[in-house]
């Protein structure tokens, strides 16, 4: 006899755990009721956790997806309260990131720095955008508790319908308009956030929203953004764009030459731009037809911006990879790696010989802390306790990646919405989404100049995640504030 135990929820629903079959549940959510201090003032929250449908033409559930939705109580009205919609990247990966250590009401345990610290769980954040916007976190289809969903048949749906660039733009598209119909949102200013390939998604799902949901935003937040448009070009000339990263990171380890590493890191930087772009670039552009000359002095600056050997960037013709800079870096000092997300982290390698790390420092150092932290949360605090296994990552690939326009969307909801700005948040030592790419993009968005005013880039001293460390956890929240504020209408007519 199947042991079937049932939870009965204080709210709309009944769910039945089947321990056998591990299912969630298809369209349910538990609220609980909290309070936290941001910035010395109390905010009483309600937290609405669960799950909602993907629906096919049919009318069919195709998908559910898990999210949580925190809204502030006795706001008297609505229509004047922001509604942030959060996602981040991968693909592939849980929105639990920005959840639980950037904008929402609880922050994972860690120290000022980033780094993980027992025991394992959450703490109020004192930080959190929730005094000025509601949030809902979503969790796009095999990441956290989202899940495809059988048919009467038991058939899974084609996964093309899910796992690629615009099938997941069009997908979440549809559950937004769901979700915001549901939760009875349509009045409010609404933003979208994505974190790393979560920036490619919001860039397309601005348009996407706007043309077929009819949806328009106020915001659009671009948090160490991953632009499939660049990083799929394959052409060297690019590379030169990770140069001023390379700087940051051997500033970082100490190791750049003294004129540079006694001087602040915001003061180099722009010198390491202008030669990434002016110099570097034209050079790498040329080819095995640069002449001799010029590849020398290129490559002696190169030397001098990021620590490494004149030597070694020759050998690389000039387009030295990432790979090679984070094992290369600390090789002949102390033998330890860097990490690629964040260049603070350190790692240690069965050899120094080699051309790559072993494994990502920063991100075994982040699930450590992270993984256990969620499961608690959602469990003990949110009170959503399912035996479904939440995926920190999922099984979302063969991911398709053509037709990427997702530059051009942007432009275009920007051009036909007057209201639309677009914040972008970069940490320096981010060596896999790079802060100088990320101003790339926001240049290329818009190669007229006509909505230059409307961007906003905001670099901090850290990583990927920049909000692990404190300092940039109080500072980068604050912009966010910054620019909800700043993207209200206020009476305003949207028109230019």
């Amino acid at each position: 006899m199947k042991h079937i135990s049932i939870l009965l929820f204080f709210t709309l629903s009944l769910v039945i755990v089947n321990a056998q079959t591990r299912k969630i549940p298809v369209d349910t959510f538990i609220v609980t009721n909290h309070s936290v201090n941001i910035k010395g003032q109390q905010v009483s929250y309600k937290a609405s956790t669960g799950t909602q449908p993907v629906w096919n033409k049919k009318g069919e559930p195709t998908a559910t997806l898990f999210y949580t939705y925190y809204e502030r109580n006795n706001v008297k009205n609505k229509a004047e309260r922001p509604l942030v919609i959060s996602f981040n990247g991968g693909p592939g990966s849980a929105s639990v990131w920005m959840h639980i250590a950037y904008t929402g009401p609880k922050v994972l345990n860690i120290d000022d720095e980033g780094y993980p610290i027992q025991p394992y769980g959450v703490k109020d954040n004192p930080n959190s955008i929730l005094d000025v916007a509601d949030i809902v976190y979503v969790n796009p289809v095999n990441t956290g508790y989202s899940r495809l969903l059988e048919d009467k048949d038991g058939k899974l749906p084609e996964r093309d319908n899910f796992f690629g660039i615009n099938a997941d733009i069009k997908y979440l598209a549809e559950w937004i308009n769901t979700f915001v119909t549901r939760k009875n949102r349509w009045e409010s200013p609404k933003y979208i956030i994505g974190e790393s390939y979560g920036g490619t998604r919001v860039m397309g799902l601005a348009k996407e929203l706007q043309d077929n949901q009819w949806m328009y935003l106020n915001g659009v937040i671009l948090v160490s953004p991953a632009d499939y448009k660049l990083y799929n070009t394959n052409q060297p000339v690019y590379s030169a764009l990770n140069l001023p990263y390379y700087t940051a990171a051997a500033w970082y380890q100490k190791v750049l030459p003294n004129p540079l590493q006694q001087k602040d890191l915001l003061d180099i930087l722009p010198e390491a731009e202008n030669f990434a772009i002016n110099t570097l670039m034209p050079t790498l552009a040329k080819g095995g037809f640069v002449s001799e000359s010029e590849k020398q002095n290129v490559a002696e600056k190169m030397a001098y911006y990021s620590g490494l050997s004149k030597t070694s960037i020759l050998q690389h013709n000039l387009d030295v990879p990432t790979r090679f800079f984070w094992k290369e870096l600390l090789r002949n000092k102390t033998g330890q790696t860097i990490g690629r997300l964040d260049s603070r982290y350190l790692g240690i390698d069965r050899t120094e010989a080699g051309t790559s790390p072993d494994y990502s420092a920063e991100l075994t150092s982040w699930l450590h802390s992270f993984t256990p932290a969620i499961n608690y949360y959602l469990r003990e605090h949110l009170k959503f306790k399912t035996d479904v296994k939440y995926n920190m990552f999922g099984d979302v690939y063969p991911w398709d990646r053509r037709n990427d326009n997702v530059r051009e969307g942007l432009r275009q909801a920007m051009a036909q919405n007057p209201y639309l700005k677009v914040l972008i948040q970069s940490g320096y030592y981010d060596g896999a989404t790079t802060y100088f790419g990320a101003k790339y993009t926001m240049w290329q968005v818009d190669p007229s100049g006509k909505l230059k005013d409307r961007f906003t880039f905001k670099g901090y001293r850290s990583g990927h995640m920049m909000y692990l460390r404190n300092e940039d956890l109080i500072k980068a929240n604050n912009d966010l504030r910054e620019f909800i504020n700043n993207s209200l209408s206020n009476g305003k007519a949207a028109k230019y």
